[in-house]
C-alpha cells in the first residue's frame, strides 16, 4: 500500500485518514493539522520521514510560480527541511498543468469567454490565471484584498504582474499566519462579512484557494459559481445555503470530500516512487482520465 501524509498548518478538525484506489493502487491518504504550528509542522515532518512514501504540505505552499519565476515561502521551507529521505511536495507542480486543464475543459460547459471571475489570489496559481486569461476570461485579481487587506480588486493584468513582482519577494518572507488562514481560524462555521462583497457581487464565477474564498464570502451568493478544491461536506452545504449553484472541485471527491492539490500530488508521488516533471503530470492526468468535478448545489437546495 501507498501511504502519503498531509501536514497541515489548518486546523485539526479537518483531519481525514481514508484509503482510496488511484490508478490501480492502494493509497492510504491522511491530513494532519498541526493548528497553526510551523515549528510543529515542521517536527511532524521530521517523525514521518522515511516512514511514509510522500509528504505534502498543507495550508501554504513551498514556493508560487510566476511568469517563469519561483518564489519560496520562508515558513515553508523550514517545515520541509525535516524530511530528507521522503519527498516533499506542496501542490504546486500539480497545480500548474490540473488546474490548466480544468480550465479548459470547463469552457464547453461555463463558456470563459467574456465571463467575469473573481480570482481570490493569483499569485497560487499561475496556471489556473494564465489559462481563464487564454480562454478569455475578463479576470479580477484578489491578491491585495484577499492576501493582505488592502481593499482593492485589479483588473488589469499588467498592473497584476507588476504588483506581484514587487510584492511577491516580501510576502514570501512573511509568516504565513499573516497572509492566510490557519489553526482554528479554518474553524469558520456558518460566518459571513460584506467587507469584499462588491468583488463577489461583480464576479460569475468566484475561484482560488478555498479559505480565502471562504474568509470573506458575503451572505448572498446567489446564482454564482465557484471553483475551488479542498471543500468538506461542511462547506458544501455552506455555499448551498448562500445561494450558490454550482460548486466545481478541481481534484477529485471521496466521500463527500475533495481532496487538497498537495494530497494527491503526493499519491501521485507516492505511486511513481520518485519526484515528477511537468510531463510526468501530465502523462498522469491522461492515465487517470482527469475531469474537475461538478456538484449542481440547485438540486441540493430543493431536496432541503
Amino acid at each position: 500500500m501507498v501511504h502519503v501524509v498531509s501536514v497541515s498548518l489548518g486546523s485539526a478538525k479537518r483531519d481525514v485518514d481514508k484509503t482510496v484506489e488511484i490508478l490501480g493502487h492502494e493509497v492510504r491518504l491522511e491530513r494532519r493539522g498541526t493548528n497553526g504550528s510551523v515549528e510543529g509542522a515542521r517536527r511532524l515532518v521530521s517523525e514521518l520521514d522515511g516512514r511514509v512514501d510522500a509528504i505534502g504540505l498543507g495550508g501554504l505552499d513551498l514556493f508560487v510560480t510566476w511568469r517563469g519565476r519561483r518564489y519560496f515561502f520562508r515558513d515553508a521551507r523550514r517545515i520541509a527541511s525535516g524530511a530528507t529521505r521522503t519527498p516533499v511536495v506542496c501542490g504546486a507542480g500539480l497545480k500548474d498543468t490540473l488546474e490548466r486543464r480544468a480550465v479548459a475543459l470547463l469552457d464547453a460547459s461555463l463558456g470563459w469567454r467574456g465571463r467575469r471571475v473573481l480570482l481570490s489570489s493569483a499569485l497560487d496559481r499561475g496556471g489556473m490565471t494564465e489559462a481563464l486569461v487564454e480562454h478569455g476570461a475578463t479576470v479580477g485579481y484578489g491578491d491585495l484584498a484577499f492576501g493582505l487587506g488592502v481593499p482593492w480588486l485589479v483588473r488589469s493584468a499588467r498592473v497584476q504582474d507588476a504588483l506581484i513582482r514587487i510584492l511577491a519577494p516580501i510576502a514570501t518572507r512573511l509568516p504565513i499566519s499573516w497572509l492566510y488562514d490557519t489553526g482554528s481560524k479554518q474553524d469558520r462555521t456558518d460566518e459571513t462579512t460584506e467587507r469584499y462583497a462588491r468583488f463577489y457581487a461583480w464576479a460569475e464565477v468566484i475561484a482560488g484557494d478555498w479559505h480565502f474564498i471562504r474568509r470573506y464570502a458575503p451572505a448572498d451568493l446567489t446564482g454564482k459559481i465557484v471553483l475551488t478544491n479542498t471543500t468538506t461536506q461542511g462547506d458544501v452545504a455552506f455555499l448551498t445555503r448562500l445561494g450558490v449553484t454550482r460548486l466545481v472541485t478541481t481534484t477529485p471527491r471521496y466521500d463527500g470530500r475533495s481532496l487538497s492539490t498537495n494530497l494527491l500530488e503526493a499519491a501521485f508521488v507516492g505511486i511513481r516512487g520518485r519526484r515528477l516533471a511537468r510531463a510526468d503530470y501530465e502523462a498522469l492526468l491522461d492515465e487517470f482520465d482527469y475531469r474537475p468535478t461538478e456538484l449542481d448545489l440547485r438540486a441540493a437546495a430543493a431536496a432541503v
